[in-house]
């Protein structure tokens, strides 16, 4: 088997292995947040910030679900790196956007965070000040999960099936949860483009 035939079966076997309940209890507990009338805040660093700003569109557009991601505003996230720091810039972002028991916070994360290896901290904090005010958290992750895993109300870990293509399998399949989140009946209000056009 080539690299690329070895990929592609990792992925399937990765699909294979997904829990489609947990998927489901995401996707209404998700609903219950917009339908309760909070706001969507989606969390990712790197990789994974592109997919949250990607993911706004999609649950704002798709979803009629009032979403955000600190990281589309560059200006406001660097100043807040630069004067306080970088462990705090989600947790602050969130405390002026007046996080509350209504909203929920969706984390996209190859590890989840861990505060004692000292690996995505921000994520921490936000998940910590998330739980204090009561918001609902969920997550996308891999590996174990890290503190996504630990905290959340729905929680899809990407399996491990290749300790060298943790990073690319997670943020791969982590774009093909959350676009079966945007189109799962319990969220979805509108018709994408293409396959509305005769």
């Amino acid at each position: 088997m080539n690299f690329t035939e070895q990929f592609l079966e990792e992925s399937v076997q990765i699909l294979r292995a997904l829990d489609g309940a947990l998927i489901d209890r995401l996707a209404t507990g998700l609903a219950a947040a917009r339908e309760g009338g909070g706001r969507l805040f989606i969390l990712g660093v790197g990789g994974s910030a592109g997919h949250a700003s990607h993911a706004v569109n999609d649950f704002r557009k798709l979803c009629a679900f009032e979403s955000y991601a600190p990281t589309d505003n560059v200006s406001e996230l660097t100043a807040r790196v630069n004067d306080e720091g970088w462990d705090t810039s989600f947790s602050e972002w969130l405390k002026v956007s007046r996080l509350g028991p209504r909203d929920a916070v969706l984390v996209f994360s190859v590890g989840g965070g861990n505060k004692e290896k000292n690996v995505s901290p921000n994520l921490v904090l936000a998940l910590e000040l998330a739980k204090t005010v009561g918001a609902r958290v969920f997550g996308i992750v891999g590996k174990d999960g890290g503190y996504t895993a630990k905290v959340a109300d729905a929680c899809v870990v990407i399996p491990t099936v290749s300790p060298d293509r943790i990073t690319p399998h997670t943020e791969g399949l982590a774009a093909v949860v959350w676009h079966l989140l945007v189109s799962h009946p319990a969220l979805k209000r509108a018709a994408t483009k293409w396959e509305s056009v005769k």
